[in-house]
Parts: structure tokens; C-alpha cells; sequence
């Protein structure tokens, strides 16, 4: 009998088994290690084996999956130097952003990060650690957004969920909620340098509190 997902288009279908597979690495459902096997995942997801596979396709070139054989495909354990990577390409293009974006950013711009941050401002007084991480990300896409370079966020989308990931390491909540504050100030007042800056020290905290999270036995 043909589902209801197997009646959606194979893009749109692919496109959910996709969002549902990173969810699941996002938030620790499927952890480092975790095989992944088409067949189980289709039965779950109630799809045929095509979407899947090319959903498993499109993870691992995000960088999420790993092929340890022909039929072995695994959650990727990231290294310290993935990570340290990671940090050093989003320290640049978030700083290249952000300078950007404060030279661009009209009244309609500066509304919808302030719109932003008061919503995540409720999400941290509430403690609600998922909405926190959606949030943080939504303002770094406006920010983005803002920007208005095309090759820009051709450049960060394919790092944008192991960007959220490193984000969700992050816990110190407060403290990221004031470094937007500045960011965003920054932006409403149109100092490009002030922003740049502001977005490169923010991303240089948010390095140290991942690394230590991440590799309590190294140090940072």
C-alpha cells in the first residue's frame, strides 16, 4: 500500500528525510558511531529506500556521515581538529558577515534581529536549551541574510547544520545572548568594524566553551 510520503514528490520527500536524519544527529537520537541501515530507516520514516539513500548521500556531504565500507555507513565522530577547523572557517565568514551586513541593514533588517533576540531572550530566561539553538542559528542566518553576498551563503550552507551542532555544545546561554546584544547594536548603528569584531570575538568564545566541552582532557 503507498503511503502518504510516497505520494510526495521525491524531492520534497528526500528533503524530509534529509531535515529528520540531521535532526536526529542534532540532538544526540543518533549519536557518533550509530550505523545507519536504508532499510530500518525507511520502515521508520515510512518511505521507499531511494529517498533514504539519497538523503544518507547529501549527510555525508554535509560531513555528518561517514562510508567506513560498502555497506557501512556511520555517524561521524568529529575530531579535535574538525572541530578547530569548523571554528576557523565560521570565524571568517561570520566576521566577513557581520561587516557586511551592518553596512546593509535598513529598519526592516534591524527589526526582524531584534524580533530575534527578544524571542531568544524568553527561550533563556525559560532554560528551553532546543529553542535556544534554533534561535541562536535564526539570528546567524538573518545576520547572513542581511549580508546579501550570494557566494557568501553558497559558502556556509553546506556547514550550516555542523554549525548548529557546534552551537548546541554551548550552554553558557547568557553569554550568548549579550554577544548578539553587541552584534546587533553594532548593526543598528552601521559600524561595519564594530561588528566584524564583535562576530569573530563571539566566535572565538564560543570556540574555547566547545573545545572544553567536547575535549574536557585536552586543553584548550
Amino acid at each position: 500500500m503507498t503511503t502518504a510520503s510516497e505520494r510526495q514528490p521525491l524531492a520534497a520527500t528526500r528533503q524530509r528525510v534529509r531535515d529528520e536524519l540531521r535532526e536526529r544527529i542534532l540532538t544526540g537520537r543518533l549519536r557518533p558511531g550509530d550505523r545507519l541501515v536504508e532499510r530500518e530507516l525507511a520502515e521508520d520514516l515510512g518511505v521507499s529506500r531511494v529517498p533514504v539513500r539519497e538523503a544518507i548521500r547529501a549527510l555525508e556531504a554535509e560531513g555528518f556521515l561517514v562510508e567506513q565500507s560498502a555497506r557501512r555507513i556511520v555517524v561521524r565522530q568529529l575530531a579535535r581538529v574538525d572541530v578547530e577547523e569548523l571554528f576557523d572557517v565560521r570565524e571568517a565568514l561570520e566576521g566577513l558577515a557581520a561587516g557586511l551586513a551592518a553596512a546593509r541593514a535598513g529598519a526592516a533588517e534591524l527589526k526582524r534581529l531584534d524580533r530575534a533576540l527578544a524571542d531568544a531572550a524568553r527561550a533563556t530566561a525559560r532554560g528551553d536549551a532546543a529553542r535556544i539553538t534554533a534561535l541562536n542559528s535564526r539570528f546567524h542566518d538573518e545576520i547572513v541574510a542581511i549580508a546579501g553576498n550570494a557566494l557568501l551563503t553558497t559558502m556556509l550552507q553546506p556547514l550550516e547544520g555542523r554549525l548548529r551542532w557546534l552551537t548546541s555544545q554551548n550552554e553558557h546561554w547568557t553569554e550568548l545572548l549579550d554577544e548578539h546584544r553587541r552584534l546587533y547594536e553594532a548593526s543598528a548603528a552601521g559600524d561595519a568594524a564594530r561588528a566584524k569584531a564583535s562576530a569573530v570575538e563571539h566566535v572565538r568564545v564560543n570556540r574555547d566553551v566547545t573545545l572544553r566541552a567536547l575535549f574536557p582532557q585536552v586543553t584548550a
